[in-house]
C-alpha cells in the first residue's frame, strides 16, 4: 500500500489569505510629462526680433500687393456657376415651402428664414462643438433639404437637383461632421478590489 502525497511543508496552502484581502500589485506610475516648449526660451531674442520683421514684411506685402490683386482676380472672374448652383438649391426649397404653408399661420418667408437659419446653426455648431444633437440637426436638415429639392424641382431636371443638393450637403459636412468616426470607442475601466 502506498501513502497518500503529503503536502509539501515548503509551499504554503491556497486559502492562507482571503480573497477579501488580496491586494493587487502596485500601478506604476506614469512617466512625467516634458515641459512644453516655449520660443521665448529656445530661441534667442535676435531670432525672435528678425521672425518679428519677416513677419510684418510678409503681411505687408501680402495686403498691398497680394490682396488687390485677389480681388481683381476675383472680379474678373465668372461666377454664375455658383449662383445657379444656388439658385437650383433655394428656389425648390422656397417653392416647396410657398406651397405647403398654405393655411398655416406661418408665412413662407419665415419657414424659408427658419430653414436657413437652423441649417447655418447646426453647421457652426457641429463644426464647433462637435455635439451629437447638433450633428443630428444638421443630417436631418440635409434630408429635408434634398426631400424638398427632389419635391419641388421639375421632373425633368429632378435626378440632377437633388444630386447637386446632396454634394452641397457633403460639402457643408466636411466641417461639420469633422472627427466623427464609424469605429466603436472603448472604455475601460479597471477597479481594484475593496
Amino acid at each position: 500500500m502506498t501513502e497518500p502525497d503529503k503536502p509539501d511543508p515548503t509551499v504554503p496552502p491556497l486559502d492562507t489569505i482571503p480573497d477579501s484581502q488580496r491586494v493587487p500589485p502596485p500601478r506604476r506610475p506614469a512617466p512625467p510629462r516634458p515641459d512644453p516648449i516655449k520660443m521665448s526660451d529656445d530661441l534667442p531674442p535676435g531670432a525672435v526680433a528678425a521672425l518679428a520683421v519677416v513677419g510684418v514684411g510678409v503681411l505687408v506685402l501680402v495686403l498691398k500687393w497680394g490682396l488687390p490683386k485677389g480681388i481683381d482676380w476675383a472680379h474678373r472672374q465668372d461666377w454664375q456657376w455658383a449662383t445657379q448652383w444656388a439658385a437650383t438649391l433655394t428656389d425648390p426649397v422656397h417653392a416647396y415651402l410657398t406651397t405647403h404653408t398654405a393655411g398655416l399661420p406661418l408665412t413662407a418667408t419665415s419657414a424659408v428664414v427658419i430653414w436657413q437659419g437652423v441649417g447655418g446653426a447646426s453647421l457652426v455648431l457641429s463644426w464647433l462643438t462637435r455635439a451629437v444633437g447638433a450633428r443630428l440637426t444638421w443630417t436631418a436638415h440635409g434630408a429635408c433639404t434634398v426631400f424638398m429639392v427632389w419635391d419641388a424641382s421639375p421632373a425633368a431636371g429632378r435626378p440632377v437637383a437633388a444630386a447637386l443638393t446632396v454634394l452641397a450637403w457633403t460639402l457643408g459636412s466636411i466641417p461639420a461632421l469633422r472627427g466623427l468616426s464609424l469605429r466603436p470607442r472603448l472604455h475601460i475601466h479597471t477597479h481594484p478590489a475593496p
